[in-house]
Parts: structure tokens; C-alpha cells; sequence
């Protein structure tokens, strides 16, 4: 029944895929300080919220040049700027007003900034490769109808799948909402990797488990009964993960909010392709493979 959907669903994966890609070029990521260094500032006020505006002229009198302001709460302001020294961080905090109180001061130099970015690559590629080895060991005895390597390729587009997705939808909001990609961001697309390729794993396992067994008519048929051997599985621990997920995004303040909408969108994603990505991906290659 699954993978008798196997092709619409791909195509929906795909669409998704085609529109984050797209969002990725057009836009772009809208980089945190964390990247290119810069300082942020989180300010509350006891009486009234002056307007956004107002803020921006108080801001233009100290030449700072690129800066953005965003109303948090009821009573607070998140102020983004380029990197300031401690003496123009006093005097910026002073000419906001009387009545501020300040909640959050991070400032993060640009060279920083560009260690943090060629770290944060090195991370991924480092966990990418993780991931390929040890599928690639786990699965090394499979012979028929598919080889390790095509369980590990499989795992690897999922988890392009659930990477990209994210990425593009933080791509929209940075453009049209001024949502920063930043540490956190990345920490939650990270921990999105290794609950992606765990729920692939689970049906991978499954699926040569079977195949040992001889269960099924066919690999179809094997793909099938696996997949509905650990559906429920997968979509009640994912359902209980968003649960917590969601509170840390309502809850969980400013910090949090973008982290866990990360993890959010990419539980999803993970989820999704577990179940309707990878296993087709391998039954396309087994149908090509018999051909050739």
C-alpha cells in the first residue's frame, strides 16, 4: 500500500525540496551575528514601547549603519547592530531612555564570526560522514537485492531532505521576517540529523530483518509490511518529541524560539522521509538494479 504511493509522495517530497532550494537562492540565509559578527541587544521597558522608528533614530545619531529592530512581548525590543565596543554599547543603552532595562547584551567580533562559520561546516560534513560509515558497517552483509552502500545513499538523500527544508523555510522568514540563522539554528538542524537517520535506521532494520526471514512475496511486499510494522512507532514518538518541541517554542523565549523551530520543521521533515523517501528510494534502485 505504501509504496504503491511511492511515486506521489516522492514528488510532494520533491516540490518541497525544488520550493526550499529556490528560497535558498533567491533569499538566501539571513546570517546571525554568531557568522558575521556584530552585537545584539535585548532591551525592556517599564513604561510605554516607543515605536520601532523612533528606536532606528536614536540608532542613526550613532552612525552604527545596518541595524534592525524587532518589538518581543509586550514591553521588549531585540536591537541587532554591528559590532560594538563596550563604551558605545553604554552610550546606546543610555539614549534609549529612561525606564530600560536591559535583558541580553551579545557581542561577537567578524573574525569570530568566520571561525564560527568554517567550524559549523566542519560539523556537518564530520556528521554526514558519520552517518554514511556506519549505515555502510551496519548494513555490510546485505547482498540481495541491494548492497550496503545503496541503504546508505538512500539515508543520505533523506537527510538532504530534512536538512534543505528547514534551510529554505529560514530562508523565507529571514527575508520576510528578519528570522536570523544563527548557532542555535544550526545546534537544531544538527540534533535533526541524528533523529532523521535513528527513524530511518529503525525501518532499514526492520526491512533486512524481514528480508532474512523471508517475509513477503516481494521486496515490494517486504517494504510494505515493514513499513507498517513500524509506522505507529515512528509517528507516536515523533508526535510526543513535537509536543515538547512546541512548548519550548511558545514558552521558551526569544533564545529558544528559533532553535526549537528548527528541530520543529525538521522532526517533521524526518519523520516524514523515514517513511515515504528512503524506503521508495530503495525500491527504485532494486527495480533498476534488476534491469541493468
Amino acid at each position: 500500500m505504501f509504496v504503491q504511493y511511492g511515486k506521489i509522495l516522492f514528488y510532494i517530497s520533491l516540490f518541497f525540496v525544488a520550493v526550499s532550494i529556490a528560497a535558498l537562492a533567491v533569499f538566501g540565509l539571513n546570517l546571525g551575528i554568531d557568522f558575521t559578527g556584530g552585537s545584539i541587544m535585548e532591551v525592556s521597558y517599564e513604561n510605554d514601547r516607543p515605536e520601532v522608528g523612533e528606536v532606528q533614530d536614536i540608532l542613526s545619531d550613532f552612525e552604527l549603519g545596518s541595524s534592525y529592530v524587532q518589538p518581543i512581548g509586550e514591553n521588549g525590543m531585540l536591537i541587532r547592530t554591528p559590532f560594538l565596543t563596550e563604551d558605545v554599547h553604554q552610550l546606546v543603552l543610555s539614549a534609549l531612555g529612561e525606564g530600560v532595562g536591559e535583558m541580553r547584551f551579545e557581542a561577537i567580533g567578524p573574525v569570530i564570526g568566520m571561525e564560527l562559520r568554517g567550524k559549523v561546516f566542519m560539523m556537518a560534513f564530520l556528521a554526514l560522514f558519520a552517518i554514511v560509515l556506519y549505515i555502510i558497517i551496519a548494513f555490510r552483509r546485505m547482498a540481495e537485492p541491494l548492497r550496503s552502500w545503496h541503504y546508505s545513499a538512500a539515508a543520505v538523500v533523506a537527510l538532504l531532505h530534512d536538512f534543505l527544508i528547514p534551510m529554505g523555510v529560514f530562508a523565507f522568514l529571514g527575508a520576510y521576517f528578519g528570522v536570523q540563522f544563527t548557532i542555535p539554528v544550526v545546534v537544531g538542524l544538527l540534533t535533526v540529523l541524528g533523529y532523521s537517520i535513528n527513524d530511518t535506521v529503525v525501518v532499514f532494520d526492520r526491512i533486512r530483518e524481514n528480508l532474512q526471514r523471508k517475509v513477503g512475496t516481494s521486496f515490494q511486499d517486504t517494504i510494505n509490511i515493514s513499513l507498517r510494522q513500524t509506522i505507529l512507532r515512528s509517528l507516536s514518538t515523533s508526535f510526543t518529541t513535537l509536543l515538547v518541541l512546541v512548548s519550548i517554542f511558545v514558552l521558551g523565549g526569544e533564545t529558544l524560539r528559533y532553535f526549537a523551530l528548527a528541530l520543529i520543521i525538521g522532526v517533521i521533515a524526518g519523520t516524514y522521509s523515514s517513511l515515504f523517501v528512503a524506503p521508495p528510494l530503495l525500491l527504485l534502485w532494486a527495480r533498476l538494479r534488476k534491469r541493468s
